[in-house]
Order: structure tokens, then C-alpha cells, then sequence
């Protein structure tokens, strides 16, 4: 009986350094990320790359990973399996970066232009700065020969 369950043992170890090993085999890909500005094209350092798997219903799947980009605007990762992914990068004082990519080489480089944020456009603002806008008819004055009920 002790022997029994020994054996049961190393094949219980064996059959999962198998399926380990199938996993492992899997492709993966090393990817490089410079994260720039788009005006001028300086380094936007301490950016956050999120990276997110993506299904193939174009879902985002939960999990991710999180880079911090350095002082030359760089980041990467190894590891990351091939499929679509979901790439976002968020940075201070810019605008927030997103995008679907598929990644199908051992080997990938990114390089993210970040544009600074835009002023929002209001019709109650900044109509009279917009030259395409048409110019606001104003309300006729009441009528003075009339008087009220």
C-alpha cells in the first residue's frame, strides 16, 4: 500500500511538470516602450504603461501589469504571451493614451507620443473665440405699445 501511494505520488508530480511545461511553451514576446511628448519629443518620465490582455470577444480581461517608464521615458517587459493587447499609458499633465495592439513577434517596440490636454469647447464660452460660429441674433426688444395683462 505504501508503495502505492508513492507511485501515485510521482505521477501526481509528473503530470503537473507536464502541464507546466505546456504552459511554458507557450510564445512570448519582449516588449519596449519609449514614452514621449508629443510637442517637442522629450521623455515624459514616470509615465504608467498598463498593459491589459484583451479576448476575442474584444473584452479587456481582468489582470494586467503596470510599468513605470524611467528618466529616458523607457519601460519594458518579457513574458508577455501573444494575443491582443491593451495598451494604456497615463501621465500628469497629459492626455490619457489608449489602444488595442496585437502582439505576433518575439520581439516589439512601442514609442507612445503623449499630446498635453485640450480645452473643451462650450457654447456658452467660447462661441464668439470659434471663427466658424454663427453669429448670436439677439432677442428683439418688448414692445413698448403693449402693455402687460
Amino acid at each position: 500500500m505504501k508503495r502505492l501511494s508513492i507511485l501515485m505520488a510521482i505521477l501526481l508530480f509528473a503530470t503537473a511538470g507536464v502541464a507546466q511545461k505546456d504552459v511554458d511553451n507557450e510564445p512570448t514576446a519582449a516588449l519596449n516602450f519609449l514614452v514621449i511628448r508629443d510637442d517637442g519629443g522629450k521623455p515624459v518620465r514616470n509615465a504608467s504603461v498598463i498593459l491589459h490582455p484583451v479576448n476575442s470577444r474584444d473584452q479587456q480581461e481582468r489582470g494586467g501589469l503596470e510599468l513605470k517608464t524611467d528618466l529616458d521615458g523607457k519601460t519594458n517587459s518579457d513574458g508577455i504571451p501573444y494575443g491582443k493587447l491593451r495598451i494604456q499609458v497615463l501621465a500628469s499633465g497629459f492626455q490619457t493614451y489608449g489602444d488595442d495592439f496585437t502582439v505576433d513577434r518575439a520581439k516589439m517596440d512601442f514609442t507612445i507620443k503623449l499630446k498635453r490636454p485640450q480645452g473643451q469647447y462650450s457654447i456658452y464660452g467660447n462661441a464668439a473665440k470659434d471663427p466658424n460660429a454663427q453669429p448670436k441674433q439677439a432677442a428683439p426688444p418688448p414692445d413698448k405699445s403693449s402693455k402687460p395683462n
